[in-house]
């Protein structure tokens, strides 16, 4: 029967074939991946240079399949392979590929028809939902078909200012796996939605998880003087559909997925925005020693940057780079954010070593790399935020040029490095702190790259906020590697003694030290972001590369958050701060009062020129919001370690200063300033307002 539009009423999908004793037929071309469909489920897969490609099916943990269907000619069109399979039940197997092609390694050539290949699109990988297991895997990772019922109910996402983002940098595993943090679900999805109260009393408003992409933490498995090391940070990626099973508290089969997006949806409710560190630029096969269980098998010299003689570019530093800029591995990478927005409501992605996403397929650099404009552009991705780390582990770095379409964001390290340089005294670095407190417009042109800068002091990757005023070198030993790994360049001073001390003294300047760059990052214009842990002082032990430990080194010890509760307080105040002054976001009216939007001073105002011996600086914002009126807050920082007296700019007789912030002190309250005169104590910021 034809409706009035001439379309079929019903679509009865009939079996054509018997194939291993399974009734198919041709499939759905243009959907990716293992699909449950009523009477069956379809599967699609492509590879450009395959010969032949082979359906496995296995029960549950089994390691041999108990059915192997090849694809027949006549269900390829072009290099996409479909089949629907009837009466497959999704809860009763578990699949993977063989593919057959070529075997020429001097062009990239490596197919292997004995090799069991995880599917490119998989939404959930099996064997991995128990962490640590040291159990042998066979040929290793197998895929479920994922039912995706999950209810969001009428949230819509907060969909956040960028200007009023402040930023949590969250480990899963490390963020509730101590005791310590007394919840049910340690180390999981769950056990980071119990700790949501503590966000919300914080006042941050986006957690950037660190990566949960399926990943093998026990890639580089060892142990170090009894201690187990794992890949413990997870920048290894082995799925990019796939949510990282071992991070949900109970077992979902066949519904991965869903504690992840409760998180998000509970999270979204409370105007907590959820972005994901993803790692596009690599995978977890690394290099011809690694391991082969998917890219390889299909398309491996598609999948990767290879260099003319067939071997692995390594812009990583882990083995291997993809080919992001590939038609193929471009639609796969979009494909793969685009499911993430759309069946898990992230908000934004901060895309690790980003400066290989924008590499051409040589290797070199591209002026316009055609997968960050898809990315800056693509219609479902039009309200996400995009933050790139811009630099690679070659020595590309891109920190104020790489290619943004005014869309990007980007880490801005040189934030972290001048800032850390400055706070800790060095010559020569006033008129550079002075740059990224208002913005880095030096860095950043206003007009072509609004809220590009990320500021931070601290991330996953280096010391935690307590070490970079408690440690002058690394401590790595228990990675194994003679402390030869992690950065050198810490920019770091352990105030006077190394490491743990209950020297009164001190203690007192490292609190300080910490307050002082916590005031500067609310303080400045950008966007800031800080490490979880850092507001209540947890440490790492001097430890500046703990990717591999899954120990009290990287866990949080949320004892710490009783004895360091005035750090904790601190911070709450600064996030209240930011958010209760616009001014420090962004330009609101191009000034107020006479006064520009922004202006530098030395110890006599109006005196933007700094000299190496400076170490005071001296910001001025000024703006009139229509709902509060004419506003002035003046960040006094003071880095030398003496007091230094000062003149602050002469406000209109009809307003005067307060000051609101003084790192002197570990309890604030605002109190009055009789005229313009002030002394700044040594190490040590105070922020003024003017009203």
């Amino acid at each position: 029967m034809i409706n009035k539009l001439n379309l079929p009423r019903t679509i009865h999908m009939v079996p054509l074939d018997i194939i291993s004793g399974f009734e198919v037929r041709p499939g759905f071309y243009e959907i990716n991946g293992a699909t449950a469909i009523p009477g069956g489920v379809n599967f699609t897969v492509y590879s450009h240079g395959a010969a032949s490609i082979e359906l496995l099916l296995f029960h549950r943990t089994e390691e041999t399949p108990f059915a192997v269907l090849p694809f027949p000619d006549h269900y390829r069109i072009g290099n996409v392979y479909s089949m629907i399979v009837f009466k497959l039940n999704i809860e009763d197997f578990e699949y993977a590929y063989r593919v057959d092609g070529p075997y020429v390694p001097e062009k990239g050539l490596i197919f292997n028809k004995n090799k069991y290949l995880l599917d490119p699109y998989a939404k959930a990988v099996t064997g991995q939902s128990q962490w640590g297991d040291t159990s042998p895997r066979g040929q290793h990772y197998k895929a479920r078909v994922v039912k995706d019922d999950f209810d969001w109910g009428d949230i819509t996402t907060p969909r956040l200012p960028t200007e009023d983002l402040v930023i949590y940098e969250v480990h899963v595993r490390g963020f509730t796996r101590h005791d310590s943090s007394g919840v049910e679900h340690p180390g999981t999805f769950s056990g980071l939605l119990e700790k949501l109260p503590h966000l919300l009393e914080l006042g941050v408003n986006v957690v950037e998880l660190m990566p949960i992409f399926e990943f093998d933490e026990m890639q580089d498995y060892r142990e170090i003087d009894g201690e187990k090391l794992y890949n413990y940070w997870g920048y290894n990626t082995v799925s990019f559909f796939a949510p990282n099973t071992s991070y949900s508290a109970s077992k979902e089969y066949n519904r991965e997925g869903n504690e992840l997006k409760h998180l998000i949806q509970v999270f979204n409710q409370h105007g907590i925005e959820v972005y994901l560190d993803v790692v596009l630029n690599h995978t977890a096969e690394g290099n011809e020693q690694g391991p082969f269980f998917s890219f390889k098998g299909f398309d491996n010299n598609i999948y990767y940057l290879l260099t003319p003689e067939g071997h692995y570019y390594n812009f990583s530093g882990c083995g291997n780079s993809l080919n992001c800029n590939h038609p193929i591995v471009r639609q796969m990478i979009l494909d793969c954010l685009r499911y993430w927005v759309v069946t898990y409501h992230i908000n934004g992605f901060r895309f690790d070593l980003a400066s290989i996403l924008g590499r051409n397929e040589d290797g070199s650099p591209m002026n316009k790399p055609p997968l960050l404009q898809a990315l800056a552009f693509d219609p479902i991705l039009g309200d996400v935020k995009l933050i790139a780390e811009a630099w690679d582990a070659d020595g590309l770095y891109q920190v104020g040029s790489f290619p943004s379409w005014n869309r990007w964001a980007e880490w801005n390290g040189r934030y972290r490095d001048d800032m850390r340089r400055y706070l800790k005294g060095d010559e020569g670095m006033a008129h550079a702190a002075a740059l990224r407190i208002g913005g880095s417009r030096d860095i950043y042109e206003p007009s072509t790259r609004k809220n590009a800068s990320v500021n931070f002091f601290t991330c996953h990757d280096g010391f935690t906020l307590n070490d970079l005023f408690s440690y002058n070198t690394k401590h790595n030993e228990k990675n194994g590697w003679n402390n030869t790994d992690g950065a050198n360049d810490n920019n770091s001073w352990n105030c006077g003694i190394e490491g743990d001390t209950d020297n009164p003294d001190i203690l007192t300047l490292r609190r300080r030290m910490m307050r002082n760059a916590v005031t500067l990052l609310m303080c400045s214009r950008g966007i800031p972001m800080f490490l979880a842990g850092d507001e209540f002082c947890n440490s790492q032990f001097g430890n500046n590369n703990a990717y591999c430990q899954d120990n009290i080194t990287s866990w949080l010890d949320w004892n710490l958050l009783e004895k360091n509760r005035a750090m904790f307080e601190f911070f709450k105040y600064m996030i209240h701060f930011r958010k209760s002054h616009r001014i420090l976001r962004t330009n609101v009216s191009n000034g107020a009062s006479g006064f520009p939007d922004l202006s530098f001073h030395g110890t006599s105002p109006w005196c933007g020129k700094f000299a190496d011996y400076d170490r005071y600086v001296g910001v001025m914002f000024a703006g009139q919001d229509q709902s509060s009126g004419p506003q002035t807050i003046y960040i006094a920082s003071n880095a030398y370690w003496e007091d230094v007296h000062v003149t602050l700019p002469a406000l209109p007789a009809s307003m005067c200063w307060q000051i609101a912030v003084d790192t002197w002190e570990a309890h604030q309250e605002i109190r009055p300033l009789n005229g313009d005169q002030i002394t700044i104590r040594a190490r040590s910021i105070v922020v003024l307002v003017g009203e």
